[in-house]
């Protein structure tokens, strides 16, 4: 069986300015505790760490069995480790009320006299809305720069997708927002009896959010700071979801850290009385783990082994981790 050639541990050396790992992959995989498990390894080295979801169904409190919701919270029986759920119905709720504010400041200074809220429900009831004030949430965290590693358990592959390449399509957005609003400018300037040049709130607003973006995506697609991890098992759909995305993450510049095969049998522990359900799982492992071999030859970091029991609680994350980053 082919090895691994640069294990989570080297990649880790290899990039020591390493401060934003995300974890994703199919549902069901792994990821939160993957996440969990670098995010206690990092806070053993001496790093003050985030561990912060931004799956809507939030796992992290289940994992550490503590409360670690709406507030990053010190992690019991780990020096050095914060968690943080990420309340997204306060996230939605602010969101909403920073665009009413925007939109009815927009109007006020585009002398319109349309309400404001004839606008909010068509902003706010698009399904992206929910991803899009969870990316706000995650940049705060980020810009605020408060800890030296920030690891995020991240919703399904397509929703960390989407979640993730917000940050360009919303630069794209703001730059054809900037060309249509100094168009309007000028003209509306033309059209003037006053040579007087007025502020213009809406161009400040849109120049500070490009700003805002072209850091965010500055952060992002930066391949000594950022790594997104994917988490599979050795079945054939998670391997196949990650086979889908894992170029997108490459065409969007997202540099991607490598995979992590989670729940592998030790075939070791056969024996002549191994039950036959137990013997058909193993050879079916193998079949799947010769096509992760194929399929990302030589981007494989990690193989964490099967637990007897489930991974809960920092015991068990530091067991984990002792395979993952060995």
């Amino acid at each position: 069986m082919p090895g691994i050639e640069k294990s989570m541990a080297d990649f880790v050396r290899e990039h020591p300015d390493l401060r934003y790992a995300f974890f994703g992959g199919k549902g069901g995989v792994g990821k939160t505790v993957m996440a969990g498990t670098a995010a206690l390894w990092f806070a053993r080295q001496g790093k003050k760490t985030l561990l912060a979801s931004t799956n809507p169904v939030h796992s992290i409190s289940s994992l550490l069995g503590q409360n670690v919701f709406g507030k990053p919270t010190p992690v019991d029986g780990a020096e050095n480790l914060h968690a943080f759920e990420i309340d997204t119905s306060e996230t939605i709720e602010r969101s909403k009320r920073e665009i009413r504010e925007k939109i009815a400041w927009f109007l006020q200074y585009a002398d319109l006299n349309t309400k404001a809220d004839d606008f909010i429900e068509s902003a706010t009831m698009n399904p992206a809305f929910e991803e899009s004030a969870m990316f706000e949430n995650m940049v705060d965290l980020m810009f605020r720069d408060e800890y030296e590693v920030y690891i995020f358990d991240t919703a399904p592959t397509a929703n960390a997708r989407r979640l993730l390449g917000m940050s360009k399509v919303y630069s794209l957005w703001v730059q054809k927002m900037l060309k249509s609003r100094e168009e309007a400018k000028s003209l509306r300037e033309m059209l003037s009896f006053s040579k007087k040049k007025e502020k213009d709130p809406l161009m400040d607003y849109l120049l500070s959010f490009q700003d805002r973006m072209a850091n965010a995506q500055r952060l992002l697609t930066d391949d000594q700071k950022t790594a997104f991890f994917f988490v599979t098992i050795p079945e054939a759909l998670p391997i196949a979801v990650i086979t889908r995305f894992i170029n997108w993450f490459h065409d969007f510049g997202i540099p991607v850290g490598g995979v992590i095969v989670n729940m592998l049998i030790d075939n070791t522990i056969l024996q002549g009385t191994t039950d036959e359900f137990v013997l058909n799982r193993v050879a079916a492992q193998a079949e799947h783990m010769d096509t992760i071999w194929k399929t990302f030859d030589g981007g494989v970091r990690a193989i964490v082994p099967l637990f007897e029991q489930e991974v809960r609680g920092v015991p068990m994350l530091q067991r984990t981790a002792d395979m993952l980053f060995k």
